[in-house]
């Protein structure tokens, strides 16, 4: 009886599991059932906000040039004399023009025609051309492109058009379900899925975007493309992909659409973008740092140098300073403030709470403007001549600068490193390096010679960590070495 029972209730529990399709294999963490997304009807609504736009650049080549087309040959490539001697024509002559041609993304934001993508989608552009959802072709022309944040604003003659929704990225949440939609490849309206990774991300040489990260499919063509949310709402616009490839390996990153809005809005009013600087540079707050800058936490931006007579410099900030707030935010990371900063107006002015010796200070800065061009200085600092002498506690050979050396680095002291040994290799120092202070609890000391250099020294226990000002090339960084020698 008690095995007919048993073999009752295993069928009636099977009954239940087809009826509900699967349910319970599907429940959350919380134990509600849960199904998976269904991505149909949000493809098929704002899909026709997506446009594709491919763009020819007409490429002018010196007259008389030879080669193939796209493989223009200089007169003293060996390869060219090559083709003269053994070819019985010899190289044919490339046409004056030819045309190079791209794919991309956009999507509608106006019913009048204005439309989002990215700058390299429309960059060097002689002819842009948009079609629409509905087959529909356009001329476009460009408003303006802002290189700093990849985003570019286009325009077509056109009146009634479906704009797409905007979204909050403050509100996306990692593991939340997003789609994009693009041309990857050229195939006009391809959906693709997938989660966002991670928020607030920072690329190298990429200052002013904090990323959208997804494992969405984002391939070539899809530049330019909007990312959805599951509400159908643009949250950001698809602009690169880390691959070894080439092509998808499932790490993407968008733009915020509230950062490509801002940048749109300046776009259409003056066709450039104007952004907000303080004339510093910077660099993450370690522990280590944190601990010899006297903080509780590991937060904010060390100052490594200052322009002189820039808006930084007007307002009393010196390097050395930890900046902890711009205009009212906090900021956690090092790369939280060049965004606060290129945001604000410039000629406005700004509070900057700094930390110094071991307290926090105000100071009201006037905010610069970042020019369209900026030159980048490439002086190198010719060193000291090698001696033989022994390495300090902290394990580096060091020689004095000469007079010469610091009547050019306008400094007053300073100390060379020829040579890094012990637990200093572990830092990073390098030959040629400059030490000009050494930080101890937030105070920092200037380094004349190597007495007074030891002196500092001096205090530290065994196996006390040493916070160094280092001057690389044209460069200041703060760099701590991990445990002082006997």
């Amino acid at each position: 009886m008690t095995q007919q029972r048993f073999m009752l209730s295993a069928w009636f529990l099977a009954v239940l599991l087809l009826l509900n399709g699967g349910a319970w294999a599907q429940a959350g963490a919380d134990g509600t059932a849960r199904s998976l997304p269904d991505f149909a009807n949000l493809a098929e609504r704002q899909g026709q906000v997506v446009v594709n736009i491919s763009t020819t650049q007409i490429v002018r080549n010196r007259s008389g040039a030879q080669g193939f087309p796209g493989f223009p040959f200089d007169e003293d490539d060996p390869m060219s004399e090559f083709f003269r001697r053994f070819s019985p024509r010899g190289l044919p002559s490339m046409p004056r023009e030819s045309e190079r041609h791209s794919l991309g993304s956009g999507f509608i934001v106006t019913p009048d025609g204005y439309i989002l993508t990215n700058a390299h989608v429309v960059d060097s552009a002689d002819e842009v051309t948009v079609r629409l959802n509905d087959r529909r072709e356009f001329p476009a022309r460009i408003v303006g492109a802002d290189r700093r944040t990849d985003v570019a604003l286009i325009k077509i003659e056109a009146a009634g058009l479906p704009v797409a929704r905007l979204g909050n990225p403050e509100k996306l949440r990692v593991g939340e379900w997003v789609v994009a939609i693009g041309s990857p490849f050229g195939f006009e309206n391809s959906v693709t899925a997938g989660i966002v990774s991670a928020k607030g991300r920072s690329l190298p040489q990429e200052n002013y975007v904090p990323f959208i990260q997804t494992d969405v499919a984002v391939n070539p063509g899809n530049s330019g493309g909007p990312l959805f949310n599951m509400q159908g709402e643009v949250v950001g616009i698809n602009s690169q992909i880390y691959s070894r490839s080439g092509g998808y390996m499932g790490v993407s990153f968008a733009i915020p659409i509230d950062v490509a809005m801002e940048v749109q809005a300046q776009l259409r009013a003056t066709g450039k973008v104007s952004r907000g600087r303080m004339g510093v540079v910077i660099q993450e707050v370690t522990r280590d740092l944190a601990e010899s800058f006297g903080l509780e936490k590991a937060t904010g931006a060390i100052v490594n140098s200052v322009e002189k007579g820039g808006p930084a410099d007007q307002a009393g900030i010196e390097a050395g300073d930890v900046i902890l707030r711009f205009d009212g935010k906090e900021i956690i990371r090092s790369a939280d403030l060049p965004r606060i900063v290129a945001a604000s107006k410039p000629g406005g002015k700004v509070k900057v709470q700094v930390w110094r010796k071991g307290a926090a200070h105000e100071r009201v800065m006037i905010v610069g403007e970042i020019p369209e061009e900026r030159p980048e200085r490439n002086a190198r600092v010719k060193r000291a001549p090698k001696a033989e002498r022994e390495a300090t506690r902290l394990g580096l050979v060091v020689s004095e600068l000469s007079a010469e050396q610091r009547r050019q680095l306008d400094v007053a002291g300073g100390l060379v490193i020829e040579e890094v040994r012990s637990n200093a290799v572990h830092a990073d120092l390098r030959a040629g390096d400059i030490i000009l202070a050494l930080i101890d609890k937030g105070a920092r000391h200037e380094v004349l010679n190597i007495e007074q250099f030891n002196k500092l020294l001096a205090p530290f226990g065994k196996r006390a960590n040493v916070t160094l000002l280092v001057r690389r090339g044209d460069q200041q960084v703060f760099v701590t070495v991990k445990g002082i020698n006997d």
